[in-house]
């Protein structure tokens, strides 16, 4: 199975359920459609259908990582930044941070390779997931993200993944 909404039923929680809780909470958001960007330079090669003009919009990229004692991160960067693990996991005093498998991505954030993102949080509060972002999002006006699926994207504007991060309890730890 691959990380399109075409198999958004076999999550543990479904894009579509995401989005109406969203819109339950309130959130505001732009959902697009396209297809499924497995890499930054897929995600690059549309994003301009996403940006509005005047926007400091924020594309990221998105990891899933562990460390030595089996501890899980989510790491969520501007897209274009540069990450040495080895200086990540010195900066959080944790060693051997390496990728998380794609069974254990399932288990902890719900999602599949290739779909990994910020909004995935509402499943990894539940594993005691770190959530990492990247600094530079407290500047941005809108962050485009996927909606646990990679052939979605919503723009979201800052306030409100700031409140839905508080309405799934989940704390930021920010990356300078």
């Amino acid at each position: 199975m691959d990380a399109s909404s075409d198999f958004q039923d076999t999550l543990p929680l479904s894009s579509d359920s995401l989005l109406a809780q969203m819109d339950d909470w309130g959130l505001t958001y732009r959902l697009h459609t396209h297809m499924p960007l497995r890499t930054v330079e897929d995600a690059k090669s549309v994003e301009d259908q996403f940006v509005v003009s005047g926007e400091n919009t924020l594309c990221l990229k998105n990891l899933y990582l562990r460390d030595r004692k089996k501890r899980n991160y989510l790491v969520s960067l501007e897209q274009s930044r540069q990450i040495d693990l080895k200086q990540l996991g010195n900066q959080l005093g944790v060693g051997g941070l390496s990728f998380g498998s794609p069974e254990r991505l399932l288990q902890h954030l719900g999602i599949r390779p290739g779909a990994v993102s910020p909004l995935a949080m509402i499943n990894g509060v539940k594993s005691n997931v770190f959530f990492l972002m990247d600094a530079t999002a407290q500047r941005a006006d809108v962050i485009n993200m996927h909606p646990l699926v990679n052939d979605r994207t919503v723009a979201m504007p800052r306030p409100d993944l700031m409140a839905f991060f508080d309405r799934v309890g989940c704390e930021v730890t920010w990356l300078p």
